[in-house]
């Protein structure tokens, strides 16, 4: 059976419109007209006998099939960018697009210091960071979708994922400036029995290890509302409507007049960590912002 003829243009004009969610914006990013870039889709689709997008008059999305190719095919272009970075001088390895996938609030916390630091010393390499919840994130890493991931330990087994640590962060009780507790130096989760509480929900990567800190408490939470994001929770606190349990990583607070923070019990922490694919090496500029995650992690 004769393999379809297809070239690395056609596949990196597909990435750029699953990049930017049309021909339009995609050719102007890889400098194609929109007629060249619906003609190199169409010529990819017709090689391999499937429909990669979809169209309508509003929107240009990833089929089934698209999304099953587009995941692997990033990756391996980032590999092929990478080896050829590196035939072209040892300071290269640093150019190229980085894809990283980071949980909520380490997206906050943690990675602004990363991509500055990233720009600083790497001028050349582009960091294309996904904030998504720990779920997303983990199946991204797995999909082959980015390159690695800034996550919450995962507990359980996962044989196809390999983790390194970087360090541990404790959590916060953030409430109303006038509250009870506010000018409490340090509480016990058990001092929480009772209260409304506003936490992360369940596609968090902290939110088991919220409930299991709290079972281990003998407390049986109150949860008023789950949100998705710190932000979000920082409002339903600031409006009255709880006390929330939330990282250390997800402070400051936007408003300090009125919210307070009061650490939890040591004891009550969480592991972040780096996690890629087990068994798959990471390209070379994927490999710098790796290595340069884990320097800055251990910076006081």
């Amino acid at each position: 059976m004769t393999a379809p003829h297809v070239t690395l243009r056609q596949l990196r004009v597909l990435l750029a419109v699953a990049e930017h969610g049309g021909f339009g914006r995609a050719g102007d990013d890889i400098g194609l007209s929109q007629p060249a870039v619906s003609q190199a889709v169409r010529g990819l689709e017709a090689a391999l006998g499937l429909r990669l997008l979809d169209r309508t008059t509003r929107e240009v999305v990833l089929s089934a099939a698209g999304q099953a190719l587009v995941g692997p095919l990033r990756r391996l272009l980032g590999e092929l960018d990478g080896v050829l970075d590196e035939a072209r001088g040892s300071g290269a390895a640093a150019r190229g697009i980085v894809h990283v996938a980071s949980a909520p609030t380490i997206s906050g916390g943690l990675m602004p210091q990363v991509l500055a630091a990233a720009r600083q010393r790497y001028p050349e390499l582009q960091v294309r960071l996904s904030d998504q919840p720990q779920q997303l994130a983990v199946e991204a890493v797995r999909e082959g979708a980015v390159d690695f991931a800034v996550l919450v330990g995962i507990e359980a087994p996962e044989p196809e994922l390999e983790q390194q640590a970087l360090f541990m962060e404790g959590f916060v009780l953030v409430c109303p400036a006038g509250h009870a507790l506010a000018k409490r130096r340090q509480l016990a989760l058990a001092e929480l029995a009772g209260q409304p509480l506003v936490l992360l929900d369940h596609s968090s990567g902290s939110r088991p290890l919220i409930d299991r800190a709290f079972a281990r408490a003998g407390v049986a939470p109150q949860v008023a509302i789950d949100v998705g994001h710190p932000a979000t929770a920082f409002r339903m606190v600031q409006a009255g409507l709880g006390v929330s349990v939330l990282p250390a990583l997800s402070l400051p607070l936007p408003d300090a007049g009125a919210l307070c923070a009061v650490p939890l019990e040591p004891a009550f922490s969480r592991q972040v960590v780096l996690a890629r694919r087990r068994q798959r090496s990471l390209a070379p500029a994927a490999q710098r912002l790796w290595a340069l995650i884990a320097e800055l992690a251990t910076c006081p």
